[in-house]
């Protein structure tokens, strides 16, 4: 019986419920294709009884089941009727064909209807709600270094610094928060692209960063319109054979999460609306290295059975399930074809504000926060490894492993700390956790005892990832895993980790090491320990270092090595970067675990003898590839500079001779160093980096020129560059994230030794204060010829400090101040500077927020200036009064060849004022108006002058 407040609600006429089904009844039949989910919710609220039910199900065909139902509905009436419409128009994913209709009829319903209860027993509903679960439970925990532990990642996690880059790794600005990474809108390279590209050198936390995706979007919280979220790890499409075929059904079903009912149905959505789908693949370097994405055969039938590689390439080109959003990582040096590529992302890990409150996340307790601040302030070679997340939960992990147990008195020494050390240290404190705890005695044993007692251990972990890393393998079946005799109770410390289950059905469980850097490291142990790994197997991973060509190979070795480049030439031609980070990293270890500083711990482990012959076969290699490397790189000859443009390979190089930390080493290898101008722009070099070339560059003996612009190197970079300050008249550090505090460090070391000719700060963070500092580089180091400022933060307090130092310099020939902010105030004090300047040359004030009365002193200064030859003022708000007061100055001054007024508020009048006044002037070569206010009938006066440029 329908209620009365129901047949008050029933439209009048021929709008009632019953009539509208009966209208549209083609319609209904036509679009409606699950009945379930209509008849569960009319039996949960007692409108269907169980018989009711069975009719609809017994109907033989879809069309013949919505022709029953629609008729049981009607017959029972308008309010039944109203909750048949009602339930198409909240399940809107499982009647998504009628939404257009339900809009075209205006329906909404009425206030009974609006208290029944609706159940969503649709399968692509079901199986959205069975995605958030199992990513929800994958995504709660942290995937932490010991898996004894439990850490929220919710109370771990921390978003790291991120840059939109430009195909050129340009930067184009930071993303603020992760919806942002997914927003279509800022950042696109290419319309067409399909793939968000996040890469960043290993450890910098791209699998934490879709770790927190997972769970920001299985709680509900990434609201971006996604139904689907499939995550997959790349290295798992090498587990396949070369014979496997899937279709992209099976891929996504079988390979990571079966629907519960109707999987047909839900691919079915799937590939009706692929913009619902997030797909994220994780660690495309993890893959074989000759996987090559450009090269993969198209397939674009998602029923057509292909191998899992070529159904992965065409995911992430889009010619499958083209909508869906797709996003990829990858370690630094990875590339990806530029027709694949939406946006990509730099991650670039801790920015010191991020450290902070990673410490304050770790140590909740204020004294050992400060504790440990205070360690990392007074070794900065430990602090720049905590730039990189890994490496910073490692070393925290370490401090709180010491402050708890040696009752707060923290170890960690003020000497200098290489990545194996700290390796070693978190390699001691897991084979210490096997030790039986005592609440009344501490374990007190030794480094070395402690590495003698895990002896076994160690080596079998050696030999699985020795295994793996030579076919570039990182997941391990359980056959090899048991024939490298690991134990139980080996498995549980934290190393080796299980890989989840890839198929529904289960099957034989496979292992992998917790990072790709541990792996490298007990590769490197391995090596080290193994009494038959001889010359050729030590140096197996030093082949990609080979510069291309044969000789350049052959000279690769010192005269004892009995054999030629290990691997032929071969691969010393191909590219040496193309997914080799793993082996780079085996190197770094193998040259740390063989420094005479290891002797002493790993002399219980191998014979003396042979870490002798291994280390003189090392450093053998290290010396000959550097000369080597350096000599295959161009040249030029710039400024009285021998010029060269090392890569990263050079990095690495250094990074393997630091690990050493031997002095007499780093000697050798500056003595290798014959250009005496290193330019490592672009090399994605950070501060740990400086470290290295200190190490190196200190021990030479020649004056040395340094350009590191565009990297990342920080405060931390300045103050690891240190020790070679001494020997630097060049240093070029723009756009490196530089503070105050970094150009303190600069002023305090460079005003020692006061040979600086050229320094280079732009677009870093510097303020007035800085600047300050600047000025005081300025006033003592009287070589100093060249100055570059622009883009940072400066007002005209810092501008004024600026103009006194300038002023006073007599050897100062170029000043770039683009893009600060010294007004008119500091306009005028550069005035002051310019006039009877002995030695500059060229300045820029550009985009200064200078004005009138700025501009005016400018001018005046100028009509007493014989030396400036180049001067911009583009980007300011300078008028014909300025335009008028330069006319008076070209009438005086004929030393200035150019002068740039770019962007200015000058019009035709002050234009004509100029013209007039080169009748009077031979030396200027060009006046630059474009971006005036002039407009082209105007500009046409002055076409015959062709000194005034205004379009």
């Amino acid at each position: 019986m329908e209620t009365q407040e129901h047949r008050e609600s029933i439209p009048a006429g021929s709008d009632s419920y019953i009539n509208l089904l009966k209208i549209n009844r083609e319609l209904l039949v036509t679009h409606i294709r699950n009945t379930q989910c209509v008849v569960d919710n009319l039996l949960k609220n007692d409108y269907f009884s169980a018989e009711d039910a069975e009719i609809v199900g017994a109907c033989p065909t879809q069309p013949d089941k919505v022709r029953k139902l629609l008729d049981l509905v009607q017959s029972k009436g308008e309010e039944v009727s109203e909750f048949f419409l009602y339930v198409l128009q909240q399940l809107a994913d499982a009647y998504v064909d009628l939404r257009p209709w339900l809009l075209e009829i205006c329906y909404s319903p009425s206030q009974l209807i609006q208290s029944k209860t609706i159940v969503n027993t649709d399968p692509v509903s079901r199986y959205t709600q069975k995605l958030r679960h199992q990513l929800g439970c994958d995504s709660k925990f942290m995937l932490c270094y010991a898996q004894k532990e439990d850490l929220l990642l919710e109370e771990i996690y921390m978003d790291t610094v991120m840059e939109l880059v430009s195909f050129s790794n340009e930067n184009m600005g930071s993303l603020g928060s992760l919806s942002c990474l997914l927003d279509h809108s800022s950042g696109v390279l290419n319309e067409q692209g399909e793939t968000i590209f996040v890469f960043g050198d290993a450890g910098v936390g791209k699998s934490m960063l879709l770790q927190r995706l997972q769970s920001l979007w299985a709680s509900g919280r990434l609201d971006i319109g996604v139904k689907f979220f499939f995550h997959f790890r790349c290295r798992m499409f090498s587990c396949f054979k070369e014979s496997d075929m899937l279709c992209l059904q099976d891929l996504l079903f079988k390979h990571y999460c079966y629907p519960e009912q109707d999987p047909d149905e839900v691919f079915a959505f799937l590939l009706r609306f692929p913009h619902v789908a997030l797909f994220t693949f994780d660690g495309l370097d993890e893959l074989h290295s000759d996987f090559d994405l450009s090269r993969v055969p198209d397939s674009c039938c998602p029923w057509e059975p292909a191998h899992p590689l070529v159904l992965l390439a065409n995911l992430l080109s889009g010619r499958l399930l083209k909508g869906a959003s797709k996003l990829l990582t990858a370690r630094t040096g990875v590339e990806v074809p530029r027709q694949l590529l939406r946006k990509k992302v730099l991650l670039r890990g801790f920015s010191p504000s991020h450290l902070q409150t990673y410490a304050r996340k770790m140590f909740p307790e204020r004294p050992a926060q400060d504790r440990l601040l205070q360690q990392l302030e007074a070794n900065p070679n430990l602090c720049s490894l905590c730039t990189v997340p890994l490496f910073c939960w490692i070393i925290f992990r370490c401090f709180q492993h010491f402050y708890t147990t040696l009752e707060g008195s923290p170890q960690l020494s003020d000497c200098t700390v290489t990545l194996t050390d700290v390796f070693l240290l978190v390699t001691e404190v897991h084979l210490n956790r096997t030790q039986p705890s005592s609440l009344v005695q501490r374990n007190t044993r030794s480094p070395a005892e402690t590495f003698s007692a895990g002896w076994r251990t160690l080596r079998s972990l050696g030999q699985v990832a020795h295994s793996g890393m030579e076919r570039s393998l990182f997941v391990f079946t359980q056959e090899e895993v048991q024939a490298s005799e690991l134990q139980e109770g080996d498995l549980q410390l934290g190393f080796l980790r299980a890989v989840p289950e890839m198929t529904p059905e289960g099957g034989q469980q496979s292992y992998e090491f917790f990072h790709i850097t541990l792996q490298a490291f007990f590769t490197a142990f391995f090596l080290v320990v193994d009494n038959k790994v001889g010359h050729r197997e030590l140096l197996r991973f030093f082949q990609e270092w080979a510069p291309p060509g044969e000789a350049a190979v052959e000279s690769c070795y010192p005269p004892f090595f009995p054999f030629q480049c290990l691997g032929g030439g071969r691969l010393a031609r191909s590219d040496p970067f193309k997914n080799k980070d793993h082996f780079q990293f085996t190197n770094l270890f193998l040259c740390g675990l063989l420094s005479k500083a290891r002797q002493k711990l790993l002399q219980h482990l191998v014979p003396a003898a042979t870490l002798r012959r291994k280390r003189k076969a090392l450093w053998g290699h290290l010396f000959a590839s550097l000369r080597a490397y350096l000599k295959s790189l161009p040249r030029c000859q710039s400024g009285g500079f021998s010029q060269v443009q090392a890569m990263p390979t050079f990095l690495w190089m250094l990074r393997c001779i630091y690990e050493t930390q031997s002095q007499k080493v780093g000697q050798l290898a500056a003595k290798g160093i014959c250009a005496n101008y290193l330019k490592l722009t672009f090399c994605n070099a950070c501060s740990a980096d400086c470290s290295a070339l200190s190490f190196v560059l200190h021990h030479s003996r020649k004056q040395l020129a340094l350009d590191l612009d565009n990297n990342n190197l920080n405060d931390y970079g300045v103050r690891e560059l240190q020790p070679c300050f001494s020997r630097l008249t060049v240093i070029r550090l723009s756009v490196n994230q530089i503070t105050d505090s970094g150009v303190k460090v600069l002023c305090e070391e460079l005003t020692k030794y006061k040979i600086l000719e050229y320094l280079g700060l732009y677009n870093n963070q510097i303020t007035d204060v800085g600047a300050r500092y600047v000025a005081q580089i300025l006033d003592e180091c009287k070589a100093l010829t060249h100055l570059k400022l622009g883009k940072n933060k400066i007002s005209s307090e810092g501008g004024k400090w600026l103009a006194l130092a300038v002023k006073n310099s007599t050897s100062i020939s170029e000043i770039g101040m683009w893009g600060n902010q010294i007004g008119d105030e500091g306009a005028k004090a550069f005035a002051e500077a310019l006039k009877n300047h002995p030695s500059l040359i060229n300045l820029s004030l550009a985009a200064n927020c200078i004005s009138t009365e700025g501009g005016k002193s400018l001018a005046r200064a100028l009509q007493q200036n014989t030396t400036l030859k180049i001067f911009w003022l583009t980007q300011n708000e300078l008028n014909d009064e300025v335009a008028e007061s330069f006319a008076e100055m070209l009438k005086v001054n004929q030393t200035l060849k150019h002068l740039w007024l770019i962007q200015n508020q000058i019009t035709a009048m002050g234009t004509a004022q100029l013209a007039k006044a080169l009748q009077n002037n031979t030396g200027i070569t060009e006046i630059c108006l474009n971006g005036n206010l002039i407009e082209p009938e105007e500009a046409k006066v002055f076409e015959d002058e062709k000194r005034i440029i205004c379009f």
